[in-house]
């Protein structure tokens, strides 16, 4: 079995839609019934076609079949010295974890940052501690706790 990493694009949607879906299912599985496939693959969609906003990369089984993605976008202020990357999403398959896939596309990310010239990469850790593997996951991966996130829903006009 051989995992690539690539970029994803466009023509990508529904892989990275399918993936990000199945996160948030484990994330919040009593929200489950209120995830929408298709609606997460039109999502991811918009996304990938947004130039310069969004990135992604998926990790490809025999390169075609897709089993893990980190999603990123770029953020700006004065704290954190001006242009940063945020990874909004990070997904393995189950049967695909503790193999190395996560740090591998947490490098791809830093190679897009510095590419990006970004100084820095954000990241929310879900909930500890049910999920404390994610945090010592990010921990490991050289990223340090910088306080909790919060958010608030603005609805549309």
């Amino acid at each position: 079995m051989e995992i690539a990493l690539r970029q994803a694009g466009p023509e990508d949607a529904g892989a990275v839609g399918d993936l990000v879906h199945r996160l948030l299912c484990e994330l919040a599985p009593e929200r489950e019934a209120d995830f929408d496939r298709d609606d997460f693959q039109e999502r991811a969609d918009r996304l990938l076609r947004a130039p310069a906003r969004v990135w992604a990369f998926l990790a490809l089984e025999d390169g075609e079949s897709p089993v893990g993605v980190i999603l990123l976008n770029e953020g700006a202020s004065i704290y954190a010295g001006g242009l940063f990357g945020t990874i909004t999403e990070l997904y393995i398959a189950p049967a695909y974890r503790s193999q190395g896939l996560a740090p591998r596309l947490i490098e791809a990310a830093v190679g897009l940052a510095r590419q990006r010239g970004w100084g820095r990469l954000e990241v929310g850790a879900p909930d500890v501690p049910r999920w404390q593997r994610s945090l010592d996951f990010y921990l490991k991966e050289g990223f340090v706790e910088i306080g909790p996130r919060l958010k608030r829903l603005i609805p549309a006009a």
